[in-house]
């Protein structure tokens, strides 16, 4: 294992800052990094030269020489020239927060298409600062934040670097243009659309199976599932069968985590993007956290900058039985479950019915004889109440959302 030395400032006596410093040894500890020194100051804002005073960086400088570190990480983003002063004063390497994220992606992905947006992220977070990295990289050749693009050779210049996120572009376009379309098939299908969203190591791969073993589909397949950051980067979409017929289809993208690097957001906008277009969202919240009420306000934040802050949302606080009582939560449509325990997992499917009525409608459907592809598809996936055999055709009255009034608009009565 590599050993390190975190470094925070802690801006206007910040709430979040003892969890953020808590967070960020976490993150170092998935990129196999032990930390043998926490080193914090009080600012009102970081200095434009070294981010930490001058006194802290020879404090700093003190603790390097006698502790002998491979590298010292900041818990925010450092701008190039930050970089470039640090390293020269300090003679070591220097990464912060965003470096450790994507190199955290960098480890867990696997698909082709995860693999680009983590290279295309990386790629871009380094472009303006090659210069101030070149020192870095000639002291160690491997180790933390030098999986990607930290491996080329020094002569890695901005012109080579620009290419190269241009062709990563291209790539990941035609990837994204193949998941639009399975995508756009998902739409069209009467079946609504529920997506999980929440914080990174939350339970959401976790509740996603306990949602598969409630189902009676056969082919059983479960997501992957760990006690780590960032287990799965990969989008998952699972069937929900349910024997009174309210199906629904579950997708399950990457976890969200403070301070997620915008280089890392853009890359993964086309991922993203199953969470935006869901009927309803699934917010999934580690309650045994004590810092879960930030934890939630960081990830409605993305919700909001990925344009999915106004979809119908349920706050699922998990690992329920971690905790001695329930806290006294201010969020309307919440339920309190153990995925683990599968503890109220059959009232959170009341809850996701009860939720995707609301955006249902009592319609009246005239189907001619010829459509009976749509009857047997609308018996199989919706509940009808009624059904009566015309001389125009097969009328039924039954329930649909928005996206299905449209879709069978021309049939309604």
């Amino acid at each position: 294992m590599e050993k390190g030395i975190i470094v925070g400032l802690n801006i206007n006596n910040d709430k979040a800052f003892i969890e953020s410093m808590k967070e960020l040894e976490k993150l170092a500890e998935a990129c196999h990094i032990e930390i043998i020194l926490n080193i914090t100051q009080n600012k009102i804002k970081p200095s434009n030269k070294y981010y930490i005073g001058t006194g802290k960086v020879d404090e700093l400088k003190e603790a390097i020489e006698e502790l002998e570190p491979d590298l010292v990480i900041f818990d925010d983003e450092l701008s190039p020239s930050q970089i470039r002063n640090l390293e020269e004063i300090l003679e070591i390497k220097v990464i912060d927060r965003t470096v450790l994220i994507l190199d955290i992606f960098a480890r867990r992905a696997l698909t082709t298409e995860a693999k680009l947006q983590v290279e295309l992220a990386q790629s871009e977070y380094m472009l303006p600062r090659v210069i101030g990295m070149y020192k870095s990289l000639s002291r160690q050749k491997s180790g933390t934040g030098s999986k990607g693009p930290g491996e080329q050779k020094l002569e890695l210049d901005r012109r080579l670097l620009r290419n190269k996120v241009t062709k990563l572009k291209n790539e990941l376009q035609e990837i994204v243009e193949n998941r639009r379309t399975q995508r756009k098939n998902r739409q069209n299908s009467p079946i609504p659309i529920v997506s999980l969203a929440g914080y990174t190591n939350a339970g959401k791969s976790t509740l996603m199976n306990a949602l598969v073993d409630e189902s009676s589909n056969h082919e059983k397949k479960y997501a992957f599932r760990k006690n780590m950051l960032f287990a799965t980067l990969e989008t998952k979409a699972k069937k929900i069968d349910l024997s009174d017929s309210k199906n629904f289809i579950l997708t399950d993208t990457v976890g969200f985590i403070k301070k997620l690097p915008h280089h890392l957001i853009e890359a993964f906008k086309s991922t993203l993007e199953e969470i935006s277009e869901a009927d309803l969202l699934l917010h999934v919240i580690d309650v045994s956290n004590e810092d879960y009420k930030s934890q939630i306000e960081a990830v409605n934040n993305v919700l909001k900058e990925i344009n999915a802050d106004q979809i119908p949302v349920i706050y699922i606080y998990n690992k329920s039985d971690l905790i001695e009582e329930h806290p006294m939560v201010d969020t309307e449509n919440s339920i309190f479950i153990s995925a683990e325990n599968h503890t109220n997992i059959d009232k959170l499917l009341d809850l996701i019915n009860e939720s995707l009525e609301k955006n249902s409608k009592l319609v009246e459907l005239l189907l001619p004889y010829d459509k009976g592809d749509i009857f047997s598809y609308l018996k199989e996936y919706k509940s009808i109440e009624s059904t009566s055999y015309e001389n125009e055709g097969i009328k039924l009255q039954l329930k649909l959302n928005k996206n299905e009034i449209d879709k069978y608009k021309q049939y309604i009565v």
